[in-house]
């Protein structure tokens, strides 16, 4: 079987959605994403910040890849997003993901984002539905 860690960075590197954002994989591991997105102009809100969209996208691509790790296809059931602080324009901002408890059929995670100052900008509970499928695409991938 293919190693899952390498499947998901290749697939990271093509998410068409993650690039379009800006959003790059920094490190991975089961159970641990760290990614990163440089914030731009067009990520702005009418009041001249960064759009709180673009801040949960990154939080979900940290997600994503931390409960996808273990090889196995898992999908979003919950996300509790806190905003604490806006982040500054131009910020870089760096969302860990941490899985802190899996059963057989769930698992939990705990994302933090901060910007380059390590000011907190956000932070997620998140609730994961684990199947047992493989990864679609490791085989292909790999």
């Amino acid at each position: 079987m293919a190693d899952p860690i390498t499947a998901l960075k290749k697939r990271a590197q093509s998410e068409r959605y993650a690039k379009m954002l800006g959003i790059t994989l920094v490190e991975l591991g089961p159970g641990r994403a760290v990614v990163e997105m440089a914030l731009r102009e067009e990520l702005s809100n009418i009041f001249d910040m960064v759009h709180g969209g673009a801040i949960f996208s990154l939080i979900d691509e940290a997600f994503e890849l931390s409960c996808n790790a273990h090889g196995t296809v898992a999908v979003a059931l919950s996300m509790s997003v806190t905003f604490h602080n806006p982040p500054a324009p131009g910020a870089v901002l760096r969302a860990e993901s941490q899985e802190i408890h899996r059963s057989r059929k769930t698992a939990t995670y705990e994302i933090k984002v901060r910007d380059g100052k390590h000011l907190l900008i956000a932070s997620c509970q998140a609730l994961a539905y684990r199947k047992e499928n493989p990864l679609p695409f490791m085989e292909k991938d790999c």
